[in-house]
């Protein structure tokens, strides 16, 4: 009769378990996979492929019983550390999208507000149509490669034991709010400075030519100049998106 121990069960267990678990952590966060379309088994099926496929870049797990207090401590802790490096990846994309926002209000494509029943908020055209084609990038350019290398590194960087909120401490997220404003900016600002321009010249040409109904004409202008700017900026839309989600992933490694 085949009989197994107590430690010899915790010593095959834990080596798959505290990873596992800040991999859920971390697809139930990520902006793709956290989706209500994607189903929790599959989220499930992949946390624990990645569990098993990154077992000889681990460091040693510790071995702790699963009834005691430490053990719930630890399972908090993984699950702090896997939710933030998803919140991590989720300010990259809100980032551009908050670059859509912007110039979206610059044309006045603001009035063109929806309801998008999968995030449960309003959204303008201009931010979806940003969200969406850079949640293509960032399979293109093997964004999901750099989070699963980013969380291997992280049980080095923060490795598992008895203090949850030691990682917290050391990395700040509520001070990574800023990577929203700063990099949406940057993406935005060459169509922002391209529609002051056209205001500006609208405005002369108000003063020049009274009879013009500029209110008539001044929307399908700057409608189209932005759109145009639109269309010649989104090839330099890799860098900043690549370089802010470097710099994100760069808090884990």
């Amino acid at each position: 009769m085949i009989s197994f121990s107590e430690a010899q069960v915790l010593g095959w267990i834990t080596p798959l378990l505290w990873p596992f678990i800040r991999a859920l952590a971390l697809l139930s966060s990520l902006p793709i996979l956290s989706l209500r379309t994607v189903p929790t088994r599959v989220r499930v099926a992949l946390a624990a492929f990645i569990a098993l496929a990154a077992q000889p870049s681990l460091p040693e797990m510790p071995v702790v019983p699963l009834d005691s207090a430490l053990a719930a401590t630890l399972v908090v802790q993984q699950v702090l550390i896997g939710l933030t490096l998803g919140f991590a990846v989720r300010l990259a994309f809100a980032a551009v999208e908050f670059a859509g926002e912007l110039i979206g209000l610059q044309m006045g494509l603001n009035f063109a507000a929806f309801f998008d029943p999968i995030s449960a908020s309003t959204a303008t055209s201009s931010s979806r149509f940003f969200g969406t084609l850079i949640a293509w990038l960032f399979i293109v350019i093997n964004g999901h490669l750099m989070i699963i290398a980013a969380l291997v590194k992280s049980f080095t960087a923060f490795p598992v034991g008895p203090e949850p909120f030691a990682f917290l401490r050391a990395t700040q997220p509520q001070e990574w709010g800023s990577e929203i404003f700063a990099t949406g900016l940057w993406i935005a600002l060459p169509v922002i400075a391209l529609l002051l321009i056209v205001n500006l010249v609208l405005g002369v040409i108000s003063r020049v030519a009274p009879q013009i109904n500029v209110f008539a004409i001044g929307f399908p202008i700057t409608l189209g100049v932005g759109l145009i700017g639109m269309l010649l900026t989104l090839p330099a839309l890799q860098v900043p998106f690549t370089m802010v989600l470097e710099r994100m992933l760069s808090h884990f490694q």
